[in-house]
């Protein structure tokens, strides 16, 4: 009997999730998911709160929390996120219900949706990594990783990241090399800003061109020009002709901060070595890439994602592409030979900088792009709208979503009949984007024109080994 119940449970681990699924009745099918996605959900706040398996090394705890799923072989994990982007689209059809629109479809669905379209690139991917200084597991405070636990439940650990499957290992090296600089250092980190300190975190980017930007942001605290300075100097003999050598940096930057966040704007980004740009080439153009500039986190990814937007966007040749939070201008750029022209918008100025080289060097002429704030660029633009071309929009926004008076715009603007709306978290804030876009018409809002309808929803796995997919949603009306 023993024995019996061994293999049963050894079968069941090795069965393939999909088969699995497959061979339920769609009512078990939908019970199965959903206890798998509460536990899934479960573990990763237990991973978040440090509260891994017992027994589990801080390695572990780390790989749970950041990437939850990296136990599970690929395709189950493309399904664990397919359930998930269904679970959101039947919630959207709920919500739509509940305003009156009659948005069901079957499987309680809010429209079709499509397989999760795989990476390219499972492992590794990540082309930007931010790396934080803190209290490792032997209790240095200079240890440089990821954290294990939250500062609400004040159990912090900063745990290296050798092991993270999504992370390459040039980043690797780097936040390596940087632990031992600021080891070395005879200043102190800065952990909590008001309790004093100095060496911050460290974002790595790198490129398939071969390029890597350091950025390490210091908190200057008390400290003069001079000593600054000296601090710059030392960081900079480390990396060029110190040990720091074997990372090759094409870009060492230095941040002075005293937020948790700063802008170029706000705190200019000091170039201490070598290139103030690095290349990226996507779908054959090659992109200029600056420090805070916003750019896909998954390049392979990135290219089937703006393949399938190009073929969404049904352009035709005489077809306008309104490319809204359009960062460096990569989609935009990626389907102007589609387009006949080509309008972009983003807050981050030195990406517009960014854009407009990244249009000249590969010889686009059909593009124009806005720099500001798209609740203030976007009203403005479209209240004189009156090309008569076909207008498409694409919206790539954070994950706070967009501005509700670029809502507004969007909504109002006749022209637009086609809207592309890319998520990385759709249950969040997009979700009431997607509402007030979906909405029947409502005055007191300002919601005047037309209501867009979901068409078809199509996720893509830009993050491999986490709970987190990319989502594209097509709204017609």
């Amino acid at each position: 009997m023993a024995l019996s119940c061994t293999l049963r449970l050894l079968c069941r681990h090795l069965h393939p999730l999909s088969a699995l699924l497959s061979s339920l009745p769609g009512q078990d099918h939908s019970l199965l998911m959903e206890k798998m996605t509460a536990a899934k959900w479960k573990e990763k706040k237990k991973a978040r709160e440090g509260c891994g398996l017992p027994g589990s090394s801080w390695e572990e705890r780390l790989a749970n929390a950041v990437t939850p799923l990296w136990r599970l072989p690929y395709q189950e994990q493309l399904q664990v996120k397919y359930e998930s982007q269904r679970k959101i689209l039947q919630t959207l059809a709920s919500r739509l219900e509940e305003l009156g629109i009659d948005a069901q479809k079957p499987g309680g669905l809010c429209c079709p949706l499509q397989p999760v379209v795989p990476s390219p690139v499972v492992n590794g991917y990540r082309n930007k990594s931010t790396f934080s200084v803190n209290r490792g597991p032997d209790g240095n405070l200079k240890t440089v990783g990821l954290y294990v636990g939250t500062g609400r439940a004040r159990n912090i650990v900063c745990v290296k990241a050798n092991h993270m499957e999504n992370i390459p290992p040039k980043h690797k090296q780097v936040a390596q090399c940087y632990e031992e600089f600021i080891r070395r250092s005879a200043l102190d980190p800065c952990i909590l800003f008001h309790e004093g300190g100095h060496w911050r975190e460290l974002v790595v980017r790198t490129t398939s061109c071969g390029h890597t930007m350091a950025i390490v942001t210091f908190h200057p605290q008390e400290l003069g020009q001079e000593a600054l300075a000296t601090q710059k100097a030392l960081l900079k003999e480390f990396f060029v002709c110190g040990p720091g050598t074997v990372c090759a940096l094409t870009s060492l930057y230095f941040q002075e901060s005293t937020m948790t966040r700063c802008s170029h704007e706000q705190s200019p980004f000091q170039l201490l070595h070598g290139e103030p740009h690095i290349f990226e080439e996507v779908l054959g153009l090659k992109f200029r890439i600056s420090p805070d500039a916003f750019f896909q986190v998954n390049t392979g990814g990135a290219e089937v994602l703006y393949q399938a937007v190009g073929e969404l966007s049904q352009a035709g040749g005489d077809t306008v592409l309104l490319d809204i939070c359009c960062g460096t201008g990569t989609i935009g750029l990626s389907l102007a030979h589609q387009m006949s022209k080509i309008i972009g918008i983003e807050v981050v100025e030195k990406a517009i900088e960014d854009a407009r080289w990244n249009a000249a060097f590969n010889g686009i002429s059909n593009c124009e792009f806005h720099s500001g704030k798209a609740e203030a660029v976007l009203p403005q633009l479209l209240s004189s709208w009156e090309d008569a071309r076909p207008l498409v929009a694409v919206v790539n926004p954070s994950r706070a979503g967009l501005h509700y008076r670029v809502v507004q715009a969007i909504r109002n603007c006749k022209s637009i009949r086609r809207l592309l709306y890319i998520s990385c978290k759709p249950e969040g804030e997009a979700m009431r984007n997607l509402l007030e876009l979906c909405c029947p018409p409502d005055p007191g809002k300002k919601l005047a024109g037309e209501p867009f309808a979901p068409t078809l929803a199509i996720p893509f796995d830009m993050f491999p080994h986490t709970v987190h997919c990319e989502l594209v949603l097509l709204l017609t009306r």
